[in-house]
């Protein structure tokens, strides 16, 4: 080695996905009208392949264990917000008990959004349905009263307005998989579009 030479300068950066810049906003974005859903009237239905349903209120869902994720969350227009402070469900807490075989789930959401995920990346800790974000209620525009939070894949697979899951044998793409973004949405393999 040549002397003085110290090699490649280093980023003292966190690590973000490839593509990826940091904001400090929180920027909005939706494909249509902001559902406005009263507390009185919300419920999140899970539904298995056989059509068993399971149903929680507003109040009920608040009775469940509490958990209080910090993530960094990336979206696909390239953001990536860092320490994300949330409070919410744990899938692992809605599905304990389900018999079921299904290998997938479809989102739904109040004002018709669907988005599909494998079964397995709700489960294991890594992800909830949140009516917090830090520290204060979920705002309407970002997915108040609650919103999926699935911070491993690109933010549309943490579907704003969630009023449900659907589980699954076979996948179903859901409103953005179907307009051409990537089925799965990892981003550190820059999942973005169908054939990244």
């Amino acid at each position: 080695m040549s002397p003085g030479f110290q090699g490649r300068r280093r980023s003292s950066g966190p690590a973000l996905p490839p593509g990826q810049y940091l904001t400090e906003d929180f920027p909005v974005l939706s494909a249509g009208p902001t559902p406005r859903v009263p507390l009185d009237t919300w419920e999140f239905v899970l539904s298995t392949e056989t059509g068993t349903e399971f149903r929680w209120t507003w109040d009920e869902m608040a009775g469940l264990p509490q958990e209080t994720p910090i993530v960094d969350i990336h979206c696909v227009t390239h953001w990536t917000k860092l320490g994300t402070s949330w409070q919410g469900v744990s899938l692992d807490t809605l599905l304990d008990g389900v018999d079921t075989t299904a290998r997938y789930a479809l989102a739904h959401s109040y004002g018709g959004y669907t988005t599909n995920l494998p079964l397995d990346d709700l489960r294991g800790g890594r992800a909830w349905v949140v009516h917090t974000y830090e520290g204060g209620p979920l705002p309407a525009e970002h997915g108040g009263p609650a919103r999926l939070l699935v911070p491993h894949l690109y933010l549309w697979k943490s579907a704003k307005w969630v009023r449900g899951l659907r589980l699954l044998v076979d996948d179903n793409p859901g409103f953005w998989e179907t307009a051409g973004y990537h089925d799965y949405g990892d981003p550190w393999r820059e999942q973005r579009y169908a054939g990244d």
